[in-house]
């Protein structure tokens, strides 16, 4: 996405209003800030489809962790953290099956996506340690399943978190573009006025 934004119209108006530069937001469309070149950002239609992807897997995850027993496991001699982890990680899951719907529609919003992906490693450290005592305190089926469920998102997370980056990127630029520019245009519109050219009374011929 292009941001489109009157400069030097901006800067004057920031500047009559705060000593200070602040970031452009005006609404009306002129002047086109270019884009940082070569960023290998996906096209939104392109990872709304994997961040799609991503709460699926997210709801194949639940089944999975309701097969899992930690309450038992502790009457095996099984760490009652298992337990907070096996909640934590239910919880975790089911927002990002949530906030992966709400992300799909708007991939641009760079806090949302930042928060999926967080989310998505606090499970990845949960699970891994799930895995660990299921295969100890109930099974290994059951550990392998949840293992197997968990590998199959890996690639897709993967192009998330490229995405993530060349977002922050490209809006990084954006914003150093807009800020140099603003500062161009203040710098003009605070220069002094030239001097203006002294005029003598005219003197009329008799």
């Amino acid at each position: 996405m292009r941001l489109t934004v009157p400069f030097c119209v901006f800067a004057a108006t920031a500047w009559a209003q705060t000593p200070q530069a602040q970031a452009p937001q005006a609404q009306t469309p002129q002047t086109q800030v270019p884009q940082t070149p070569n960023t290998g950002l996906e096209p939104t239609w392109d990872i709304a489809v994997v961040i799609q992807q991503i709460g699926a897997q997210a709801d194949l995850m639940l089944p999975a962790l309701n097969h899992l027993s930690p309450r038992a496991w502790v009457s095996k001699g099984a760490s009652d953290t298992y337990v907070e982890q096996w909640e934590s990680s239910w919880k975790q899951t089911q927002a990002i099956s949530t906030e992966a719907a709400a992300l799909a529609r708007n991939p641009e919003k760079l806090s949302a996506a930042l928060q999926l992906f967080f989310r998505m490693q606090g499970v990845e450290q949960m699970i891994g340690s799930l895995q660990q005592g299921a295969a100890k305190y109930q099974s290994t089926e059951a550990a392998q399943n949840l293992a197997a469920l968990f590998a199959e998102g890996g690639a897709n997370r993967e192009r998330l978190r490229m995405y993530i980056v060349n977002l922050a990127s490209e809006r990084e630029h954006q914003f150093e573009v807009m800020d140099k520019e603003a500062q161009r245009c203040r710098a003009g519109f605070t220069a002094a006025p030239p001097p203006q050219p002294c005029k003598t009374p005219s003197t009329r011929k008799k």
